[in-house]
């Protein structure tokens, strides 16, 4: 692989008005970045032809300047490659500048923060959650992703592209895109929409932080389901809003629960059709007391459909938003889970009387989305290759979560307790006994086994012990194989438990 950093010419302040000569100059220059750690060991510089013409200065000063370097170890040769910086360079100089140490926004100084920002959970490496693979969570089956016509696309519209996806500002997105996901989500989904209605944003992640930007100010009490999503509780809580936790379970977010502890709440974060993540599905009982109750409070609904495109023992279940009589309901959607995550493409399905708004949060956060993923997803939809897609991932999907459930039957009995496998990429199961889900699945990432624990998804009660389970990478034929090294990892040799 090429280095990118071959073709940047180094920042070397020049004076043509000092008493210092050029020779000293560009010597100090490059001695100043090594040290610092600009340039790197083995990092490729720039000839002294190339940079003479870049600092329109003679090539003669470079050239001593450069077997100066090279003769007190900072710069090497390579026959007919060019000349480097030494890789017996450290990486880390004894001079260099330290990085500033992490700073208390409450702190006096010159290095105060916003308090805001410490309103958001700080970031963890988890282990679980960069691996690919075993049970990896929101990972897609790639193998049986059309990449020969998804390239096609990609190749035609990067080779013949239209005026507007090169300079075109619009922050609702590409009209004819628009009109797509309209289509689909009318005979898919059940939504009442038009194009005018929705905005392409980078992934539902982004739909919720315009959202609660549009929707809700500092301290507005807002209802979250508990266990829910990691994501948006973060966006959430860095908004300033007062969260309140509404229990989950067999019929989906618990109505009434939420009414008693904060029946004056703004908003609601909801995911209906497939619960995040012990995977239940809203009654409709519950979804009429839930609008019953919006309508009459001027309460906000945001509707999360994450992966509802995958449902094995039944009809997909039509949208929340499809129940709606009072435009209560924002709908959020995504490509990306059900696609590929780097994807980052998602939509916004806004009530009309709200939508100048959301254009206004919109232009002020990052003006309009990138247009050429955009159109390439329009030929994507209006070809039938999303739809083709979907059809034949549902099947595979299915095949790989009946072999994974009977799998952990099979397996474990009754030790784990399963949750919602009858629809979505994952399934979820809660443990029996006295294991720790956080310990576990730190193990199970040196085994490559991609556990996410269970207990992550609360955050007021005392937590379910257990693991989220995705199936949608992990083959069919493995399943055994992988159940059996989870069962090893909850009781290895010499534990005394069979």
């Amino acid at each position: 692989m090429k280095d990118p950093a071959a073709s940047i010419v180094p920042v070397i302040p020049i004076d043509r008005h000092s008493g210092r000569p050029l020779t000293r100059q560009v010597y100090d220059g490059f001695r100043s970045a090594i040290l610092r750690g600009d340039l790197r060991p083995g990092q490729r510089v720039p000839s002294s032809r190339q940079l003479a013409a870049e600092l329109l200065i003679s090539r003669f000063p470079l050239l001593d300047a450069y077997a100066q370097l090279v003769a007190e170890g900072y710069f090497e040769t390579r026959a007919g490659s060019g000349t480097f910086v030494s890789q017996s360079m450290p990486d880390r100089v004894p001079n260099r500048v330290s990085e500033p140490k992490h700073a208390d926004a409450r702190s006096p100084g010159s290095r105060l923060l916003a308090r805001r920002s410490f309103l958001f959970p700080q970031f963890e490496q988890l282990p679980w959650r960069y691996g690919w693979g075993a049970f990896g969570v929101h990972q897609p089956a790639f193998d049986q992703f059309p990449f020969d016509i998804w390239s096609k696309l990609v190749a035609r519209h990067s080779r013949e592209p239209r005026l507007h996806a090169m300079h075109h500002v619009d922050p609702l997105g590409l009209e004819p895109f628009r009109h797509a996901i309209c289509e689909y989500l009318r005979t898919a989904r059940a939504v009442h929409c038009d194009p005018g209605q929705i905005m392409i944003v980078s992934g539902s992640q982004q739909a919720l932080d315009i959202t609660v930007r549009v929707l809700l100010d500092v301290g507005d009490r807002v209802w979250l389901e508990e266990p829910g999503y990691t994501l948006t509780r973060a966006v959430l809580a860095g908004s300033g809003c007062d969260l309140v936790p509404v229990p989950v379970d067999q019929e989906g977010m618990d109505v009434a629960a939420g009414i008693h502890r904060a029946g004056d709440a703004r908003a609601v974060f909801v995911t209906p059709s497939h619960q995040y993540p012990l995977g239940s599905t809203m009654s409709v009982s519950r979804r009429l007391q839930l609008l019953d109750w919006a309508q009459k409070s001027g309460a906000w609904i945001v509707e999360d459909d994450y992966d509802s495109e995958y449902r094995y023992d039944s009809l997909p279940i039509p949208s929340l938003q499809g129940l709606d009589t009072d435009s209560r309901v924002i709908y959020v959607g995504t490509f990306s889970k059900v696609l590929f995550a780097s994807l980052r493409l998602g939509y916004i399905v806004i009530p009309p009387d709200l939508v100048e708004r959301f254009l206004a949060v919109r232009f002020a956060m990052d003006i309009f989305p990138s247009y050429l993923y955009q159109e390439i997803m329009t030929g994507f939809m209006g070809d039938g290759h999303f739809g083709r897609h979907i059809r034949r991932t549902r099947a595979l999907y299915s095949d790989r979560r009946s072999q994974l459930v009977s799998g952990i039957r099979e397996h474990f009995g009754e030790e784990l307790k399963i949750h919602g496998d009858q629809a979505g990429m994952h399934v979820t199961v809660s443990l029996q006994g006295g294991h720790h889900d956080v310990e576990v699945a730190t193990r199970a990432a040196k085994e490559r086994l991609w556990l996410w624990p269970l207990s992550k998804s609360y955050w007021s009660t005392e937590p379910l012990q257990g693991f989220i389970l995705g199936f949608g990478s992990t083959p069919t034929a493995y399943i055994p194989q992988y159940l059996s090294q989870l069962r090893t990892l909850l009781h290895p040799p010499g534990s005394g438990q069979v």
